[in-house]
């Protein structure tokens, strides 16, 4: 793993467990109709963490796919905080973030392709190379 890697990975894994504690602790169940409150202030703070995991993650094409959509729907569920949704529809943002995060940290801890390293690969990507310009 590179250094920047697991800051990146420990950073969605708190991400991740904010959006389950909010989703646990909201008033109102998914399957009622009444108004969801969030804290706007604290939501507004996730999703600025968020956007720079998501800018961190650019090298790395799922992680960042994955915290792009996370982003959105936070964005989403941000424009009707706080009162302007039913707990059923922050029910679903939250749901819809919490697994964008989950694809994130799959693609962050999926170890990354080995790029062959040492004297002997050195050496035999040289000879191919010189290979190629004589062929």
């Amino acid at each position: 793993m590179t250094p920047e890697r697991p800051r990146i990975y420990t950073a969605v894994v708190f991400l991740q467990v904010s959006f389950q504690a909010i989703k646990h602790s909201m008033a109102g169940k998914a399957s009622d109709g009444l108004p969801c409150w969030l804290d706007g202030r604290m939501l507004r703070m996730l999703c600025r963490d968020l956007k720079a995991c998501r800018d961190q993650a650019a090298a790395h094409d799922e992680a960042h796919r994955g915290l792009a959509a996370a982003c959105t729907q936070c964005e989403a569920l941000l424009a009707h905080c706080p009162g302007g949704l039913d707990s059923t529809l922050c029910h679903r943002h939250l749901d819809a973030i919490l697994v964008a995060l989950q694809h994130a940290l799959a693609a962050l801890a999926a170890p990354p392709a080995a790029a062959p390293s040492g004297l002997w690969h050195s050496a035999t990507r040289h000879l191919r190379e010189g290979w190629r310009r004589l062929s």
